[in-house]
């Protein structure tokens, strides 16, 4: 019996790799007696212990049996496994799996590479008062919190929580019925192609777009329109023209990336249509807690009389993208498809972090800090604008900045591979920033940043957009 080890794990674990490789390919017939684990050992070259427990662990498997005053035999019958067999054959990819391998990948902000000055989207802010209160709320959740399964749908306080909580701050009135407690956005984007869309169905989505949310849609099998976005939000009258569309996802109070704030005249047009379209509306209100000055425009579910908005929300930015925790509002008619298509997706959000979360909105913990934090991204976000009209000014066109924690930086001056050499020479001197010319799908009149700002501080930010304007000028 020739045995080569691979070198991977513990000896006795290639060892019986290896014996039961001879075993399976055929090399080794039922009831052949092995090697004496002494002698197996000194041909190997390794300690008597380790044959000793390769032959234990393949005994456990059952494909050896020792034998008083035999020894250990093989305990299958010899193998037949043609050569040509040996290499498994691939099968052709589902429709789902062709999808998945032709989308472009996607680098989350946790995945990039550390820069000194991270100006790139998707960075968080992360309160340090909230992260310590919220450390605590976890320990008391779990002394009080059982090992079985929570409610698939989500704990009901936290949704009452929601529920309250959406009715003061966003004008969302709905009964805690309505709210199905999800892991963050992304599955909640994902549960509505489930419940609403079959394959080849139309949905309508802003250009640009937050290119994760057409991901989703598109492995589901989604036909993507895409409809250009004006100053004023989602163009309706584009999409009015080609009523086959099943589902319109929408960033009204803040589109993504371009921050531009849809008003009240175009959020009522867009409710119609839906109406006599009868089509759903998406509407991902993602850091609305971060609006500027007054308060922001009211929501398009606030605004729904023919319950047609799927209102989804979570609390990546106001908390911290790690807790991975967000909620869909239902509309009465599809509340049960949604709690089913939950149940069916993973039986529940983390249970643990759900009680703690609840208890954390019910003390008025998490509104005392939203409030410092909201402070603080708003003087990050005056600074960004004040440095780069210092530093930039005649050089750049800057977005709308009103609210949210990215604002996009216009270059009419430059080519795009002028501002590709900008940004590698930003990153060779600490200063990361990304390019907002791949979340449109038709291109922009001019290239772009796209510049968050959320994690760095007013000083980081004077330095990195000192960074920035010199690279730029050696253009």
């Amino acid at each position: 019996m020739n045995l080569s080890l691979d070198g991977r794990g513990t000896l006795y674990e290639q060892i019986a790799r290896a014996i039961k490789g001879s075993i399976l390919d055929g090399q080794l017939a039922g009831n052949a007696r092995l090697p004496s684990t002494r002698a197996l050992a000194v041909r190997l070259g390794v300690a008597r212990k380790s044959v000793v427990e390769a032959y234990e662990l393949l005994a456990t498997e059952g494909l050896v049996t020792p034998r008083v005053g035999i020894g250990t035999v093989v305990s299958v019958p010899r193998q037949s496994v043609p050569s040509d067999q040996r290499q498994p054959s691939v099968p052709p990819p589902t429709r789902y799996a062709a999808r998945l391998r032709a989308l472009p990948p996607i680098t989350l902000a946790g995945h990039l590479a550390p820069m000194r000055y991270n100006l790139q989207y998707g960075a968080p802010f992360v309160n340090p008062g909230i992260y310590l209160s919220w450390t605590r709320k976890v320990s008391a959740a779990a002394r009080r919190t059982g090992p079985g399964y929570g409610p698939s749908v989500g704990h009901p306080p936290l949704r009452a929580a929601v529920a309250d909580y959406l009715s003061r701050r966003r004008g969302v009135l709905c009964e805690p019925e309505d709210v199905v407690i999800v892991s963050g956005t992304q599955q909640a984007i994902s549960l509505a192609a489930r419940v609403l869309l079959n394959e080849g169905d139309a949905v309508a989505v802003e250009d640009p777009f937050y290119e994760i949310a057409v991901h989703a849609l598109t492995a589901h099998g989604a036909r993507i329109m895409f409809v250009p976005v004006d100053s004023e939000g989602l163009r309706v009258c584009d999409i009015s023209a080609s009523a086959s569309a099943r589902l319109v996802l929408v960033t009204p109070s803040h589109q993504f990336p371009s921050g531009v704030v849809m008003p009240l005249a175009r959020r009522l047009e867009l409710l119609q249509w839906a109406a006599s379209s009868n089509a759903w509306i998406l509407e991902d209100d993602y850091d609305s807690e971060f609006h500027g000055g007054s308060r922001p425009v009211a929501t398009l579910r606030s605004l729904d009389l023919t319950d047609r908005v799927i209102y989804v929300g979570s609390f990546s930015k106001s908390l911290f993208p790690a807790l991975r925790i967000g909620y869909i509002v239902c509309p009465k008619a599809l509340r049960s498809d949604f709690q089913r298509a939950k149940r069916l997706e993973d039986l529940g959000t983390p249970f643990l972090d759900q009680v703690a979360l609840a208890h954390f909105i019910q003390s008025g913990l998490y509104e005392r800090q939203l409030r410092r934090s909201v402070r603080e991204v708003l003087r990050r976000r005056r600074a960004l604008v004040d440095e780069v009209g210092r530093a930039m000014g005649r050089h750049v066109e800057m977005g709308p900045h009103e609210g949210g924690m990215h604002l996009v930086l216009w270059f009419p001056l430059l080519t795009s591979e002028q501002l590709d050499v900008v940004v590698a020479r930003a990153a060779e001197r600490g200063v990361g920033v990304q390019r907002v010319n791949h979340y449109y799908h038709v291109p922009p009149r001019a290239p772009g940043l796209l510049l968050g700002y959320a994690s760095v501080t007013p000083g980081q930010i004077r330095s990195a957009v000192d960074i920035l304007a010199a690279c730029l000028r050696r253009l």
